[in-house]
């Protein structure tokens, strides 16, 4: 039973994280972030990038919000969550394969590097919300 109860807390800590986490990084493409966030736009997309910006930037703290505040629907949001890491997955590929110092990451080693973390951030958002059940029925 305490370990049932620790599996809950630790989930809700993660989704309540990764809301903030959201929330925090959909207002940096609104402000102080801009101008960065645009350099990952793929350049193939045929969409002003400081529009894809904005627009992913209010995506972000709207999913972050529902993370926090809509628990009763925290497996569909979750699952919105992991699709929407899953559609901006070519911002960072597009980092990658041209080479574009954006975050700190000035390397293509640490460019590569991050490449990897995006399929975690796939996966804490389907484990911190049980999302999993809705994914499997779908």
């Amino acid at each position: 039973m305490a370990s049932r109860n620790l599996g809950w807390w630790a989930r809700n800590v993660a989704r309540l994280a990764l809301g903030v986490a959201l929330a925090f990084a959909g207002t940096s493409h609104l402000t102080t972030a801009r101008e960065t966030f645009q350099a990952q736009v793929p350049t193939w997309l045929p969409l002003d990038p400081d529009f894809v910006v904005i627009a992913s930037g209010v995506v972000e703290i709207v999913l972050g919000l529902a993370l926090i505040v809509l628990p009763r629907f925290q497996r569909w949001v979750g699952l919105v969550v992991a699709l929407f890491f899953i559609a901006i997955f070519p911002g960072n590929i597009n980092q990658y394969v041209n080479g574009i110092d954006a975050f700190g990451l000035d390397t293509d080693s640490a460019r590569l590097i991050r490449l990897f973390f995006q399929p975690l951030l796939v996966l804490w958002a389907l484990w911190s919300t049980r999302a999993w059940g809705v994914w499997r029925k779908v």
